[in-house]
């Protein structure tokens, strides 16, 4: 199973990064042929969603089945766990959190590039900045997390087991909750560096990202409640208001999210506050980046 995991996510790196350069060069070369050369660079992106779902399958899977080959599973399971937290192994732990960060992000890219059919060129752009995150965080999988790691010598009759701490029902929603509202700021971060690209008048940018905004930020901020909620339940923590940094680390784009969320309402209406809503959706991404490379690098 090792095998085959490294294996789709090194296609899943080759198709995204296909995915950027024909895209790119799609972008700066108007010729008549450019418009296919976007196109594949679209599917492209399209496949290399298959290719990270079934990274995630298999690891998934591979802690189902109790695989202690995969150091990753070791460090992360054993056969005692109950089948929720089986399933959160995907992201117990800072090679898994990264599959499924790339896993969320080449989801929303999925839905981004299914849905290029109104001013393609701006999408166009938006694809072009996703892509480029999607091979970023691929290349730390595939290069330093390699979550498929396979154990050297003899092989443990069992794992390590998930950290007790972690072993708490809210932890199978919090995680996911939280990551979908950082991994979401990624699309308005990108349609607005694509607008700024381009040079784009008007308001086009928001209208289309408000509705990818208003649910990212709903996700983000059921995590962020689930969050507090847990860190008053588990023992030791001693409360959001401890200032505990990794629930920090959440809150910090939670609040200029919502800064951005009430801002883009002056720029629709009256036009104002054009570059304060760019630094905005900017500071809102960098700063989920920035959470997640906190509470997973092991700094804190």
């Amino acid at each position: 199973m090792a095998e085959l995991g490294s294996f789709v996510l090194l296609l899943a790196l080759i198709l995204s990064a296909y995915s950027f350069l024909a895209g790119l060069v799609a972008l700066v070369d108007k010729q008549p042929g450019s418009e296919r050369l976007s196109e594949t660079a679209r599917r492209a992106g399209i496949a290399s969603f298959g290719a990270v779902f079934l990274g995630a399958v298999v690891l998934v899977t591979a802690a189902f089945r109790n695989d202690f080959s995969i150091s990753y599973i070791l460090h992360h399971s054993n056969r005692d766990l109950p089948l929720p937290y089986k399933f959160a192994t995907l992201w117990s732990g800072q090679e898994g959190s990264l599959l499924f960060w790339s896993l969320l992000l080449s989801g929303y890219g999925l839905v981004l590039r299914l849905r290029h059919k109104t001013d393609q060129r701006l999408f166009a752009h938006a694809s072009v900045v996703i892509a480029a995150v999607q091979v970023f965080f691929l290349l730390l999988l595939n290069f330093a997390a390699k979550p498929f790691a396979v154990v050297q010598g003899r092989v443990a009759t069992d794992g390590n087991g998930l950290n007790p701490l972690l072993q708490y029902p809210e932890m199978v929603i919090h995680t996911p909750m939280l990551y979908l509202g950082y991994v979401g700021f990624t699309v308005p971060f990108a349609f607005a560096l694509g607008a700024l690209a381009m040079k784009y008048p008007g308001e086009k940018w928001i209208h289309i990202t408000r509705r990818w905004t208003m649910v990212t930020w709903g996700f983000l901020t059921c995590g962020v409640f689930l969050g507090a909620h847990w860190a008053y339940s588990v023992l030791g923590w001693g409360g959001y208001w401890g200032w505990d940094p990794v629930e920090n680390a959440s809150l910090m784009p939670w609040l200029v999210g919502t800064a951005f969320l009430h801002s883009v309402m002056m720029q629709e209406k009256r036009g104002m506050l054009k570059t304060w809503n760019m630094w905005l959706v900017f500071g809102t991404f960098w700063l989920a980046i920035l959470g997640t490379f906190l509470t997973r690098s092991g700094i804190i």
